[in-house]
């Protein structure tokens, strides 16, 4: 397991740093764009909804594709695709121009997140699922804490070579997706009866744990879409949803919160990156504590209820180092909720199920997390003009994540075989 963690995690760790870049790279893109091309705040939070929008149209059918088509191939297309629609955005020339180019990311980008989820089910027996995907999601911090910087830095080539500094952030920072999705396709092995760097021996074994985890088939074959009927799958969803939204508000909107306080471009990009650097060690301490514990549900609803109180608290703050402490509560909260969550719902949904399964909970999460969520929050900050006061409905969001959350493991628990 050693030799499999140390092949896949710090390679897809790498893909999914450059997908969150190009993701959220926006946000500190607008301080500078939204001017140049005469967007409103209504406007901005529109266009960058839109991702989402496309994202949730596209994520399961392209998670089937990743199943039928092998995970080399089509995660090596997703990449491909989106780094080159990422720099084409340098282009925009206006409203119409950036909300064609968000719908296009959200679509070459869909399935990136699940596939990866599905892909590492196919080499994680469950035991080791809950500290290797925080690992992986680790991937969503350390993101912003790299680009946060670096947008800043790249916003002050203004003018070089006759070209916006968003411009040079677009270009710079949406490339190398490409070169990493042409490596895909020799590094990364579809299954592990297919990885010619185990020995036999490792892939005879661990074909049996996975086999020895993987849940019974039991009665008729039944289509994969009726889990969309059990209410323990909107649940989920729901679960999610919290989550979700406080990752895609504040990845599009906290460098503007932040900027309001007087900072320079380049400053406000330090600043921003303060919170996704704690939220990197929070979640790989967190999903390790998981595991350790062998317990799912408060580990997940814990991170949840510490999104709602900073949202809520940051309400009631002035000062910029306590909105940076609550900042950095939320989004702790949202990224040490991924390890546990994707291990219980994993472990929940059976083989038949997770393609499928994996990718509606994360597209319609992101789709109301997302694409609603951003949007109300740029309504609410129209309405208010307090970027503090538009996170209340995040709050709100959030205790009912929790609510859900718990509810599920409940079930799950009740549900559990008892031992002879």
């Amino acid at each position: 397991m050693k030799k499999v963690r140390w092949r896949l995690l710090p390679f897809l760790v790498a893909c999914y740093l450059l997908a969150l870049i190009d993701r959220t790279n926006v946000g500190m893109a607008s301080l500078q764009m939204s001017a140049d091309i005469g967007l409103t705040k209504v406007q901005f939070g529109f266009g960058a909804s839109l991702f989402f929008i496309s994202y949730f149209l596209v994520e399961v059918p392209s998670n089937l594709a990743l199943e039928r088509f092998g995970a080399r191939r089509w995660i090596a297309r997703i990449m491909i695709t989106w780094g080159l629609v990422s720099a084409a955005t340098a282009l925009v020339q206006g409203p119409a121009s950036f909300y064609t180019l968000r719908l296009i990311l959200g679509a070459a980008e869909a399935g990136f997140f699940p596939g990866i989820v599905l892909y590492l089910t196919y080499w994680m027996p469950p035991a080791y699922r809950g500290r290797v995907l925080a690992m992986f999601a680790v991937g969503i911090p350390v993101a912003s804490f790299i680009s946060s910087p670096l947008s800043g830095a790249l916003l002050t080539l203004d003018g070089a070579m006759g070209l916006r500094g968003w411009q040079w952030l677009f270009l710079v920072e949406g490339l190398p997706a490409t070169v990493m999705g042409l490596a895909c396709l020799f590094w990364l092995s579809d299954r592990p009866d297919q990885a010619r760097w185990l020995t036999q021996d490792e892939r005879d074994w661990l074909g049996r744990a996975l086999a020895s985890s993987a849940k019974p088939v039991t009665g008729q074959p039944v289509s994969k879409w009726l889990l969309l009927r059990k209410p323990q799958f909107w649940a989920l969803v729901l679960a999610c949803c919290g989550a979700s939204a406080s990752g895609s508000v504040l990845g599009v909107w906290q460098p503007q919160f932040l900027k309001s306080f007087g900072l320079t471009d380049f400053t406000t990009g330090l600043v921003n990156s303060i919170p996704y650097g704690v939220a990197t060690v929070a979640m790989v301490l967190w999903g390790y504590n998981s595991d350790r514990m062998n317990e799912r549900g408060w580990h997940t609803a814990i991170p949840l209820l510490l999104i709602a109180l900073s949202a809520v608290l940051i309400s009631l703050s002035t000062g910029l180092v306590m909105v940076v402490v609550l900042l950095t509560g939320a989004l702790a909260g949202a990224y040490c909720f991924k390890g546990p969550f994707w291990s219980l719902a994993s472990g929940w949904l059976s083989p038949s199920e997770a393609a499928v399964g994996i990718a509606a909970i994360n597209a319609t999460s992101n789709l109301i997390g997302g694409a609603v969520m951003v949007n109300l929050y740029g309504w609410v900050y129209e309405a208010t003009h307090s970027y503090a006061i538009a996170l209340a409905p995040l709050a709100v969001l959030a205790i009912a994540s929790a609510l859900s959350i718990l509810a599920v493991s409940r079930a799950a628990k009740a549900e559990r075989p008892v031992p002879h």
